[in-house]
């Protein structure tokens, strides 16, 4: 039997990938400097909800993630367009990708309508939160 290491994911942005919502990266030397003794991941849960990228940037309006998952607030694109569905259906595909795997830890974008955790949550922070994962912001 072999043993496999546990892994982390990460936001794909925070490793350098361009997967922001305006196609750039905004790679975190903290987060980096923490990835290089793990194995990891990168995900981007705009990107697994069908968004493109680039994309119109989002907020959450009326609430948090947990407000959106819980049907009580949206998210809207700067120019009114509601993407919520494509948000949940994003945090469902980390939260599934999260689970089938041997996750320890996330790490997550800071002020992010997906991933962020401290301020507004966001709709993936939220998921992923309500189902026990470890999760870090940069």
């Amino acid at each position: 039997m072999t043993f496999e290491p546990a892994l982390c994911l990460v936001s794909a942005c925070l490793v350098g990938l361009c997967s922001r919502y305006d196609g750039h990266s905004k790679p975190d030397h903290n987060c980096l400097h923490l990835l290089q003794t793990s194995p990891w991941l990168p995900f981007c849960p705009e990107q697994m909800g069908g968004l493109p990228t680039p994309r119109v940037a989002a907020q959450i309006i009326g609430g948090d993630g947990n407000d959106v998952l819980s049907g009580n607030a949206k998210v809207i694109t700067l120019e009114g367009l509601d993407v919520s569905p494509q948000f949940i259906k994003g945090a469902e595909q980390t939260l599934f990708l999260a689970s089938s795997q041997r996750i320890t830890s996330v790490f997550l974008k800071s002020n992010s309508p997906s991933c962020g955790l401290s301020g507004k949550t966001g709709v993936t922070a939220a998921l992923l939160k309500k189902n026990g994962f470890n999760l870090l912001e940069f």
